[in-house]
């Protein structure tokens, strides 16, 4: 017998009625703003992968249901913000953040250079998420974020597995050694203050002055990195070192969580609750 899929939580599963406006914080809302922002995008981001994958249909059907889960987290927390923040309007902020980055949407080919390297890539991508969402469910007090991202958090962990399941599949037939993993997972990171979460920032607070990329980018990453603790590094630093081929537990996988954290905890210290 065929086992019946889980159902997928909704919007109308998230306990609204216990939203506490008292226990909303102004630097929190400020990071759920901009990250709503991000995780709506994720529409442009299937569209891309679909054109990376394109003569892989099993791929794309995967990506289409991925796409628009993540579609879901954006949806879940603008709603969030908007009873937090009764003069913040989703929809305009979001397409405010999209006249100031967009997605590569012809592209044909993948900007990490193959298709291994892409779903490389995208494993990096949902370690931060799964471990940023780990950290805000654990830190924030207010009932409804919290349970906003534990569902995240959750699907975020599943995702990465989803990728990764996909990159050791194209593993068998690319030739991807551990230190073009490496480096896919170095240049992803690295891009973790790039226009995205920068536009994503300023366009979510509707910043008065001009856009500085550099200044949008560190407000955000710095009020986020706050909510880390050790085990959220120790975690997502597992993750990467499996993801580019290491094992999690040698002394190189554990040189990676030490130094995530040494990063993330310096860069959060400023705003790092007590």
């Amino acid at each position: 017998m065929t086992a019946v899929p889980a159902r997928h939580w909704t919007l109308d599963d998230l306990p609204w009625h216990a939203f506490d406006a008292g226990k909303v914080d102004a630097d929190l809302l400020k990071v759920v703003k901009a990250a709503a922002m991000v995780e709506r995008n994720g529409a442009d981001y299937g569209r891309y992968l679909s054109n990376v994958f394109a003569d892989d249909a099993d791929f794309c059907g995967i990506t289409r249901t991925w796409a628009a889960e993540e579609e879901q987290h954006g949806m879940a927390l603008g709603r969030w913000a908007e009873r937090a923040d009764p003069t913040f309007k989703f929809d305009e902020a979001f397409n405010q953040f999209l006249s100031l980055y967009r997605v590569p949407l012809d592209a044909t080919s993948s900007i990490r250079g193959s298709r291994a390297g892409e779903l490389c890539a995208r494993c990096v991508v949902e370690t931060g998420t799964s471990s940023f969402y780990s950290a805000l469910r654990d830190a924030v007090n207010e009932p409804v974020l919290k349970a906003i991202c534990a569902k995240i958090a959750a699907d975020e962990f599943r995702h990465y597995k989803l990728f990764f399941t996909h990159m050791e599949r194209y593993l068998a037939s690319e030739s991807l050694p551990f230190w073009a993993r490496a480096k896919v997972a170095v240049g992803r990171l690295q891009e973790a203050d790039d226009d995205e979460l920068a536009s994503a920032y300023f366009a979510g607070n509707a910043m008065s002055e001009p856009y500085d990329r550099k200044a949008c980018a560190a407000a955000y990453s710095e009020r986020a990195f706050g909510y880390y603790r050790e085990r959220h590094t120790k975690r997502a630093g597992h993750m990467i070192a499996q993801a580019i081929g290491l094992k999690p537990e040698g002394w190189l996988g554990k040189l990676i969580q030490k130094t995530l954290w040494l990063g993330i905890g310096f860069a959060g210290r400023k705003f790092r609750p007590a």
